[in-house]
């Protein structure tokens, strides 16, 4: 029998019309990704060399990143949010022992939000306090941060500012990034969906 996919409504449904909006230019543009597959895998001190090996095996690629670094394989991305803690983008997590870890998935609870333009960073930096600045936030950067006292994740992909919601904020956290998006002239683009 075929595996059932379920297929979520977006936190944003019927709030991401595509176009452009604001100032004259495209300072910033949006794009929603939708049915977003993100599992967080936990390990305990003893147990995570192994579990980063089989990780690295898994998603095809050399070494699990350290700690606020991403990197993508063949089949996902793994972001180390946390020392002990990491997210698996774009797949399902493998089978984890519980004397390995523990495994959760978070693909509900997220409203991912690509961030791009010429302006992205000073946008963001408006809201987060961070240091967005090339040198100090690199490609395959990732945070826990705040954003107006609701915590998000941000990974700075290769396709731009990666932007995790709690879905329970992503409404109205949305409403202030298009608020400050204004004044550069922003573009929103159809959503993509997770691979």
């Amino acid at each position: 029998m075929d595996s059932l996919r379920i297929m979520r409504t977006s936190a944003l449904e019927g709030h991401t019309a595509s176009g452009h909006f604001g100032a004259e230019g495209d300072g910033v543009v949006f794009e929603e990704v939708r049915d977003l597959n993100l599992h967080q895998i936990a390990v305990w001190p003893e147990t995570l060399g192994s579990v980063g090996q089989t990780m690295a095996e898994t998603y095809g690629v050399p070494a699990v990143p350290g700690p606020g670094k991403s990197v993508t394989g063949s089949s996902a991305s793994i972001l180390r949010i946390e020392p002990l803690k990491f997210w698996v983008v774009g797949a399902a997590a493998s089978e984890l022992a519980p004397e390995e870890g523990a495994i959760l998935d978070l693909s509900h609870s997220r409203t991912c939000l690509r961030i791009t333009g010429p302006e992205a960073a000073t946008l963001l930096n408006r809201f987060l306090p961070l240091d967005l600045g090339a040198e100090a936030f690199a490609v395959g950067t990732v945070a826990s941060t705040a954003f107006h006292h609701v915590g998000i994740t941000l990974w700075h992909s290769d396709d731009g500012y990666e932007v995790f919601l709690p879905r329970g904020f992503a409404m109205s956290l949305w409403e202030l990034l298009r608020e400050g998006a204004a004044q550069f002239g922003y573009r929103i683009l159809a959503p993509v969906e997770d691979q």
